[in-house]
């Protein structure tokens, strides 16, 4: 199977460009560079009531990068798709090389939704996510801002608006506004807590933060679920 070069996936990326094709059975691909560019400030995550109640409830199981593959088949076995093949295993290499991540959300031990993207710098570029739940897909870009925010990441690219984004406080700027924060989000060397948050504090850019904050927990009964922590986090955004 013919793969782009993971080198050439992150450059690309570097300098706001991202692969897309026509369909899932289409040959070739082509580089989009929108006009117009979403984003999702991590200072400013809308928390609904209801996706709190969710994430409390702890109905849900999420994990990090423990079916990476199954969430991009998921996300590219649909009628409307930019996922063809080459991009397929393109991206499953990328994740191989441990640069692209995916969420994934469990209930009752099966699979029920989750995202992936691309991580580069202080940057995460979301590139698709999937329900096959209802909420699933809600509880898995909660649970990557939370880890952004733990991060330390500067800037969580959405690429196109959409009114699913838009609930949970995306926002759309112009390509050289995103452009600016790219730049800022690649080359600052320093920890923000999002786009916007004030001066950097010192320390690295850690996208597996999150599992250290959760794993200091104390264990037991009576001790709440993780989605809690995810909660109290998002809580102090919205």
């Amino acid at each position: 199977m013919k793969t782009l070069d993971p080198d050439l996936l992150l450059r690309a990326y570097s300098i706001g460009v991202f692969p897309m094709s026509d369909s899932r059975e289409a040959d070739g691909l082509y580089w989009v560079e929108p006009k117009r560019r979403a984003i999702l400030p991590l200072d400013s995550f809308h928390l609904s009531r209801s996706l709190r109640k969710t994430l409390k409830s702890g109905v849900f199981h999420v994990t990090r990068d423990c079916a990476f593959a199954r969430i991009v088949r998921l996300c590219a076995d649909r009628e409307d798709t930019w996922i063809n093949a080459e991009i397929e295993a393109s991206y499953i290499r990328l994740h191989e090389s441990g640069r692209a991540h995916s969420v994934e959300v469990w209930r009752d031990g099966e699979l029920a939704g989750g995202l992936y993207g691309v991580r580069l710098g202080g940057a995460f570029f979301g590139e698709s996510m999937v329900s096959l739940k209802p909420d699933a897909s809600k509880v898995a870009l909660a649970w990557l801002v939370a880890r952004l925010i733990v991060g330390g990441f500067r800037l969580l690219d959405c690429q196109f608006m959409t009114p699913h984004l838009e609930r949970f406080g995306a926002v759309e700027i112009d390509q050289k506004d995103y452009l600016v924060l790219l730049e800022s989000a690649l080359g600052g060397g320093g920890r923000a807590g999002a786009v916007g948050a004030g001066a950097p504090v010192a320390g690295p850019v850690e996208f597996e933060a999150l599992d250290r904050l959760l794993a200091g927990r104390p264990a037991g009964a009576g001790v709440p679920p993780p989605g809690w922590v995810i909660a109290q986090l998002l809580g102090q955004t919205s």
